[in-house]
């Protein structure tokens, strides 16, 4: 993936306005983030805890271009940061900026996505399959009870951004659905972004009259799918599943149009607190395990109090 380097005003810019926690001679780590959805926010808060709790100080930018990334490392290697906490965009093409940090001595520990080699000391993740696996469960549930064992689905997912995360959660909620009676996809799109996938649900609905199921792989595409199907005035129709958790998809759960009925979030707050303490853990030269698991959490119209709890937490992050 071709990388240029970012404009070094904006580079600046982004820094002198990250917050900086902890004092000057303490650890200095690099948060970097991609986007600022809720998602990435919660990760954001759980890595100013996770510094704070360390006395480290934390640098902090974000990006939604894949050509930004390798002039953020680049950035952080020339301020002389001792660890990088990232999710890569790329398994791959991330690799080449992270090795050039890595051999300058900064330690590398990822989240969310991992990166090729052996680069980072450390990987949190969720398991992708188990997000896709948890609501394909619950929509495996409803179609055998709700819908009869018949279902055509359509599918959002995100394979031109993070393919290989993609691929691990739709196969996770087809291989859960395939086995519910006579279930067909007969709809694959990428719409990752609510506004798009907005557009891309409703065109998939009208091309499709069938359609009972969507199933989207992310925050916006499951955004975007419910309010493609509110649009469409197909209420009690066409039944919404998604992945990733946040106040409004909460919301959904709790509104009485019936139209997302589960969804699986990660635990981003938590991913992003013990990434950085994993970082501080290398850095001060304390053994970590290579990659561990924070795990994922169902929520489901069917159990209210639960997603009112999760509600809840989610609003104490803001």
């Amino acid at each position: 993936m071709k990388r240029n380097i970012i404009c070094a005003c904006a580079i600046a810019a982004a820094l002198a306005l990250a917050p900086r926690i902890g004092n000057a001679k303490d650890l200095t780590l690099a948060g970097i983030v991609f986007q600022q959805d809720q998602f990435f926010r919660a990760i954001q808060l759980g890595m100013e805890a996770g510094a704070k709790a360390n006395g480290a100080t934390l640098l902090e930018a974000n990006y939604n271009k894949a050509e930004k990334e390798a002039g953020l490392i680049d950035t952080y290697i020339a301020r002389g940061v001792d660890g990088i906490v990232i999710s890569p965009i790329s398994a791959n093409a991330s690799a080449p900026a992270l090795r050039r940090a890595l051999a300058k001595g900064i330690k590398i520990v990822t989240y969310n996505s991992g990166v090729e080699g052996d680069v980072a000391s450390a990987f949190l993740t969720s398991q992708q399959e188990d997000l896709g696996k948890g609501s394909g469960i619950a929509a495996a549930t409803f179609i055998k009870k709700q819908l009869g064992g018949m279902a055509r689905v359509a599918v959002l997912e995100f394979k031109s951004q993070f393919p290989e995360i993609a691929a691990q959660r739709v196969g996770g909620f087809v291989d859960q659905i395939k086995g519910a009676g006579d279930v067909k996809v007969v709809a694959d799109q990428d719409a990752w972004l609510a506004e798009k996938a907005v557009a891309v649900a409703s065109d998939i609905i009208t091309a499709n009259p069938d359609i009972n199921i969507i199933y989207a792989a992310n925050e916006g595409g499951t955004v975007g799918a419910v309010q493609a199907v509110r649009r469409a005035g197909k209420q009690g129709k066409i039944f919404v599943f998604g992945v990733d958790g946040s106040e409004q998809l909460a919301n959904f759960l709790l509104d009485p149009d019936d139209v997302l009925q589960a969804t699986t979030a990660q635990q981003p707050f938590e991913m992003g607190k013990q990434a950085v303490q994993a970082a501080v853990d290398v850095i001060n030269g304390k053994s970590v395990d290579k990659m561990a698991i924070v795990p994922v959490l169902a929520l489901s119209r069917t159990d209210q109090k639960g997603v009112q709890a999760f509600k809840d937490m989610i609003e104490a992050y803001q």
